[in-house]
């Protein structure tokens, strides 16, 4: 059976793009691995070092999307990254086997400096992350970590990292990690047409997002900007509202007569609109209608993620013991 570790930074609930990309994926693989779910709250802090408050705030937010659409706490072990001192304590040992030079070359890394405008001014903490996360995985002995294809880059350097930690100590203490791309054909746009949706860029739409919500939020969507009368003929390649109907619209057929009515022109952007607001409030009550149960109890529900957290430093401290004897620090 795999051991997968996956997780989320608490700085926001999480919205579409989370659950195509990995929260449906982990309520599946919750039934058919070991799978812990880390709240990464210390990598929430590289960029959200002045607001604190915040994360701590969304940890509670996280777990209750986390319930809301069906991962199981007493199948997945959902924990609390800062609770779990031992990965702090590896991802100092694996500083010292990666140059800084290599971490400004990884391809994540300068991709989300970039789009935070940081190139000039990034903190050790967040060029470092690389290594952090390396830790996180193999502190619990992971061996597969389900990623988007932008993340690659990151187990590639996580393995890194294991194959220099065996070389220079003469060890075989971690497995070596294999990246699983979920098998989805499509990535969510954000709202506004963007490649990616994403809760820093302002163009999501949230698991919690109430009904009239999502209404505002569709209605805004970017479809084809040549489409100026219902009349016109349309281009669905690039239109996020269809890219929404093909991945939530369980009629498919229907999807693909209302792609050929509105090549062929004589279907307007707001009847498409119209549908797609059906489709997604369609889907997203009854994860609302959970979550606004599970919220009765908040202490209870960040309670859950404190008990796996203790469940995890049991494991860590076992990693640990064998790391320290490997690197002949036994006292």
């Amino acid at each position: 059976m795999k051991t997968i570790l996956t997780g989320d930074r608490p700085t926001g609930p999480l919205h579409l793009g989370h659950f195509v990309g990995s929260l449906q994926n982990r309520v599946n693989l919750q039934h058919q691995t070991t799978q812990y779910i880390m709240l990464a709250d210390l990598q929430a802090l590289t960029d959200n070092v002045n607001n604190p408050t915040k994360v701590r705030d969304n940890i509670a937010q996280v777990m209750l999307d986390y319930l809301a659409v069906g991962i199981d706490p007493t199948i997945s072990t959902i924990f609390i990254q800062s609770l779990i001192p031992q990965i702090a304590e590896l991802t100092i040992l694996y500083l010292n086997l990666v140059t800084v030079n290599r971490l400004k070359r990884n391809p994540t890394v300068k991709t989300e400096m970039i789009q935070k405008g940081i190139e000039s001014h990034v903190t050790a903490g967040f060029l470092m992350y690389p290594v952090h996360q390396a830790a996180d995985i193999t502190i619990v002995k992971a061996d597969c970590v389900p990623v988007g294809a932008d993340q690659l880059p990151m187990i590639e350097q996580a393995n890194e990292l294991i194959h220099s930690f065996h070389h220079t100590y003469k060890t075989t203490i971690f497995p070596i990690i294999k990246a699983e791309v979920p098998k989805i054909g499509h990535r969510l746009p954000g709202i506004d047409g963007k490649q990616k949706m994403s809760k820093s860029l302002g163009n999501a739409i949230y698991l919690s997002d109430a009904a009239d919500v999502v209404v505002k939020k569709v209605m805004s969507m970017y479809t084809d900007e040549k489409h100026l009368r219902v009349e016109d003929p349309g281009n669905i390649e690039g239109n996020t509202v269809f890219a929404y109907l093909d991945i939530f619209d369980p009629e498919h057929s229907k999807v693909e007569e209302l792609k050929l009515h509105y090549q062929k022109g004589g279907l307007g952007d707001v009847v498409l609109k119209k549908r797609l607001i059906e489709v997604l409030n369609t889907f997203l009550e009854p994860i609302r209608i959970k979550r606004l149960e599970y919220a009765k109890d908040i202490d209870q529900i960040v309670n859950i993620a404190v008990e796996g957290s203790a469940k995890v430093r049991e494991i860590a401290a076992s990693t640990m013991q064998e790391v320290r004897q490997a690197i002949k620090l036994i006292y």
